[in-house]
């Protein structure tokens, strides 16, 4: 399945959601992303069919091991990302920003090499 931004954002959402809530309803997802109620059940009953989420009897969501997949991947790169601008200087504000679009689009390549780079410095940071 091809995944697309829109996508990966929605299972960052949900999980991000998940972990400072423990329980995540679409007027949570509205609200945190900034959407309309109907534009966010459009797109739940999308992820539904695509086996990505389930809701159960409560309206709970919640991410089939698919969109946890999914969801951690952007996640672990929007956390490494924003970690390596912070390190270079660039305030919070810019380094969640910008982590958020080139989360999307970095290579595996090149992230990998990123990935070792916060290794490195998380590492560093432990050793102080």
């Amino acid at each position: 399945m091809e995944v697309h931004e829109a996508t990966e954002m929605y299972m960052k959402t949900i999980l991000v959601l998940k972990k400072r809530l423990g329980t995540v309803r679409s007027i949570d997802v509205a609200n945190e992303m900034g959407y309309s109620k109907p534009t966010i059940s459009i797109a739940m009953k999308k992820f539904r069919q695509e086996g990505l989420i389930t809701v159960d009897e409560s309206n709970c969501i919640h991410l089939t091991e698919a969109g946890q997949t999914i969801a951690e991947r952007i996640y672990e790169r929007h956390q490494v990302l924003s970690y390596i601008l912070e390190s270079m200087g660039v305030s919070e504000k810019h380094a969640l920003d910008d982590a958020c679009k080139i989360e999307h689009d970095i290579s595996d390549e090149t992230f990998a090499a990123l990935k070792k780079e916060y290794d490195r410095l998380k590492k560093e940071e432990t050793q102080k």
